[in-house]
This record gives structure tokens, C-alpha cells and sequence, in this order.
């Protein structure tokens, strides 16, 4: 996280919204009660923290890509039984 847990306290952030984005989250939540939260306004703020949540899950599905590609890959090579060289 880039904010720390005093920051988000600070800012009223909900422990379920504490995550990889938190530190956009903080200023869309003040532009959001600023403005009474009208759905027109904060647009940037939002597209912002929609962004990093959807390359943060893009990065999940990557990194479990590889882990099951590895296991895969691994179970594999343990099952397979040594080549014989007796030629």
C-alpha cells in the first residue's frame, strides 16, 4: 500500500476498501463528498481508482497464470520416468 493505516483512519477509508488502490480512493471519497456525491462529478478520480483496480487484477490472473502453469510444469517433469540409456 502507498498510504498508511494512519492515513486511512485519518480519511474514514472502511477496512473492506483498504487495498492496493486505497491511495486514490482517499481523494475520490473528499471529491465525492464534496460535491454531494453527484455521479457527473470526480469522473477523473474515479476512472483513476476503476484503472488501478483493474490493472491490479490483471496482475493477480498473470501471477496465478504462472503459478498453476508451474505447478503444471512441475507435476510434469514428476511424473515423467528417466530416459533410459542403455543403447
Amino acid at each position: 500500500m502507498k498510504v498508511t493505516e494512519a492515513q486511512l483512519d485519518a480519511a474514514g477509508v472502511d477496512q473492506a476498501w483498504r487495498d492496493y488502490c486505497s491511495h486514490l480512493l482517499i481523494p475520490l471519497n473528499k471529491c465525492r463528498r464534496a460535491n454531494l456525491f453527484a455521479p457527473w462529478k470526480c469522473v477523473d478520480e474515479r476512472h483513476g481508482y476503476e484503472k488501478c483496480q483493474y490493472d491490479h487484477y490483471l496482475r493477480r490472473v498473470r501471477e496465478m497464470t504462472e503459478q498453476h502453469a508451474a505447478a503444471k510444469r512441475a507435476t510434469k517433469a514428476a511424473s515423467t520416468p528417466p530416459a533410459d540409456d542403455d543403447e
